[in-house]
């Protein structure tokens, strides 16, 4: 499947919101190698958003745009209190976490245990509808534990859609909140993509996103092409960007038909340096950035030496930007450039 060629402009493409990774620095890196990805804060709770400190858990580089926050919560009015705090930061859209198994969502009743509860989630998105001019979206999962996901998935979208929600991200999973850990409920139930395709077939103007075990570029082009009668509207990728943060490079040529911000993970990262060095003056650490630049390069002569340098001198106090400088000195830029062209 030719990159090249295929081009899919009026679709989306997605970061996916992961807890104590999505962070501003790791954001505004990923903004870099793709000016048209959509990005996701970090779950985010409305207790948070409330009471915390919003400049630390909602603070954005305003080149991030277009940026998302994701909202954790299951009561109404908190969250179409945090909705309106969002929308006067300045963010884009506003997205209900409806798929996080862990014990701890859990314990607050937000998260995939909402998947039990349609008219509650449904509720929510009404109150946050009512609140803000932003769109309100939703990310869930097609079904938890023993629930059949053809009607567990049906009962949430006809809830959401009845509420005005903008759009879904479906990951296409089960989520099984008794039993399996949250990396565990990453990988061991078997994804489902025929499902989310028939929920778009059902739901024709529902911009509908799959997100799941999507690994490379070339099987997320795939996947916006149409299958069962119907075609998705966009793709979520997670982890796989994060590890392999060089594909988000190809997203924008591939998917929208534009050129990226930089031709290289080289150039993309020694754009950083003005921002890098910002942020050290303001007493920030350079590890904040170069802990999401570590999987850059794979496979590439010095790619190794690269991620030792970073891994064992970035962390330490008065590390600057010439540790980030010497350690992409130690890849190939030959490599780099034939790669390029």
């Amino acid at each position: 499947m030719s990159q090249k060629t295929m081009k899919h402009p009026g679709h989306r493409f997605s970061v996916a919101p992961m807890m104590d990774w999505t962070d501003r620095q790791c954001r505004l890196f990923h903004r870099a190698l793709s000016g048209r990805a959509q990005l996701y804060t970090e779950m985010v709770t409305t207790g948070a958003v409330r009471f915390g400190p919003r400049e630390r858990l909602l603070g954005f580089y305003d080149e991030e745009h277009p940026v998302a926050v994701q909202l954790g919560g299951s009561e109404p009015g908190e969250l179409a209190e945090a909705a309106r705090i969002v929308e006067g930061v300045g963010y884009d859209e506003i997205n209900l976490n409806v798929g996080c198994p862990s014990d701890r969502v859990q314990d607050g009743r937000f998260g995939a245990c909402l998947m039990a509860e349609p008219d509650r989630v449904a509720d929510c998105v009404a109150a946050m509808k009512a609140a803000v001019a932003i769109p309100v979206t939703v990310k869930c999962r097609i079904g938890i534990d023993d629930q059949d996901p053809e009607e567990a998935l049906d009962r949430l979208a006809d809830a959401v859609v009845a509420a005005g929600v903008d759009a879904l991200v479906v990951h296409a999973r089960k989520a099984w909140l008794k039993g399996l850990s949250p990396k565990e409920n990453r990988e061991v139930p078997p994804l489902d993509y025929s499902r989310v395709f028939r929920l778009k077939r059902r739901f024709p103007d529902l911009p509908v996103s799959i997100n799941g075990g999507v690994a490379t570029l070339d099987e997320a082009l795939a996947l916006l092409e149409p299958r069962d009668g119907a075609a998705l509207d966009g793709v979520m990728l997670g982890r796989a960007a994060y590890q392999n943060p060089e594909l988000l490079l190809g997203v924008d040529r591939a998917v929208f038909g534009v050129a990226p911000p930089h031709e290289t993970a080289r150039e993309a990262a020694e754009s950083l340096f003005p921002a890098i060095e910002a942020h050290l003056a303001r007493g920030g650490r350079l590890s904040n950035f170069t802990r999401h630049m570590l999987g850059l390069f794979p496979g590439r002569p010095g790619a190794r030496a690269y991620r030792r340098l970073l891994s064992e001198e970035a962390p330490k106090a008065g590390a600057t930007v010439d540790v980030l400088r010497r350690a992409l000195d130690l890849v190939d830029d030959h490599a780099l450039a034939n790669e390029a062209a």
